[in-house]
């Protein structure tokens, strides 16, 4: 638009070409949202769009070789693949040419190399490229400047900072400013460095009476082990625009739908002469020993071990079919009986 605005004021006829593809498509989007710009160029819409542009077209390659001046951007900024990288090897030994750097170059790149002051740059293919243009540094980066960076931390209040583009030096210098001004945590990692950065979160919640009586109940059967912990079940549900861990019955009562309970049954051989009652009792001797802690309840057939139930079935006096039921908060304990009932078998 500068560009433009400064042909149009001047009456210059040299021609600016851009790179087409994606700029030509950002300037198809700035057409489309005219209205989203700032309130001058929102002005200058009555009379004309101001990405209608009269003196900029797309850029051709054939028009590398056309005689007398022209103005081109062409992307990448830091001349390392791409249209800008083969204008510049068309163009740099002739000392009538000017490249202007809008921005930073990353260490290793023909741009960077440029900015340094190289005269000869050898490229893979043993290609050497006489620089006789005229280099100029012109800072036109979309990206945030120092003071930006600190106003944007300021405005967020983040827990951590993290740095991950730019000079080393300059870095360093802005991370002891952030650590200083805002006493915040800051990481300056180096390529292929991992940063392990704690991230505690805690969450308020209110937990319902039913489900306090409930857990209490349990508590005066089982005490708390510290080899057995026992978690709190329930449903974390958002009431009043507040956090409420609820029991499950009364969170589905709540929510106006049914409790649907999903169950997983493994099934086990066993080799056990006699009656399945028999079996039954030696299972439930086995269980108590493995067990020890657990709530186990037992009847002339099944065992219940808290939530899981074990069936014992007699297909005769030798072989027994062994059911065990589980549901998905048990999936632990229920893998466990199944694994003791195979190494018996």
């Amino acid at each position: 638009i500068l560009l433009e605005t400064y042909w149009e004021r001047m009456n210059l006829k040299i021609p600016i070409f851009f790179a087409a593809g994606l700029t030509e498509k950002a300037n198809n989007y700035y057409k489309m949202f005219i209205t989203w710009t700032n309130q001058k160029i929102r002005k200058t819409f009555v009379q004309r769009n101001m990405f209608d542009f009269k003196h900029i077209k797309p850029f051709d390659k054939q028009y590398m070789d056309n005689p007398g001046a022209m103005v081109v951007f062409a992307s990448p900024g830091m001349l390392h693949a791409g249209l800008s990288l083969a204008i510049f090897k068309k163009w740099a030994p002739n000392e009538n040419n000017m490249v202007i750097m809008p921005g930073f170059c990353v260490v290793g790149t023909v741009g960077h190399k440029v900015l340094s002051g190289a005269k000869k740059i050898e490229f893979e293919n043993r290609q050497i490229v006489e620089v006789k243009m005229a280099v100029e540094y012109m800072s036109f980066s979309a990206h945030a400047d120092a003071k930006g960076i600190m106003q944007l931390i300021q405005y967020c209040e983040p827990a951590n900072v993290m740095l991950v583009h730019g000079e080393a030096v300059k870095m360093q210098f802005l991370k002891d400013k952030i650590k200083q001004e805002f006493n915040l945590e800051c990481f300056m990692p180096a390529n292929g460095e991992t940063c392990v950065i704690d991230t505690p979160y805690r969450l308020t919640t209110d937990v319902t009476l039913p489900l306090l009586k409930d857990e209490a109940l349990k508590y005066n059967s089982q005490p708390p082990n510290s080899k057995k912990p026992r978690l709190l079940h329930g449903v974390l549900m958002t009431k009043d625009q507040q956090f409420c861990v609820m029991d499950v019955d009364e969170a589905c009562k709540e929510a106006g739908i049914n409790r649907h309970v999903i169950r997983f049954t493994s099934t086990v051989q066993l080799e056990d002469p006699g009656p399945t009652s028999r079996t039954t009792e030696k299972l439930l001797k086995l269980f108590t020993e493995k067990l020890k802690g657990w709530e186990i309840q037992c009847t002339e057939d099944s065992i219940t071990i808290e939530s899981v139930f074990v069936t014992i079935e007699g297909k005769d006096d030798q072989h027994k079919i062994v059911y065990v039921s589980w549901t998905n908060q048990e999936e632990d304990l229920g893998s466990f009986i199944v694994d003791v009932l195979r190494n018996m078998g």
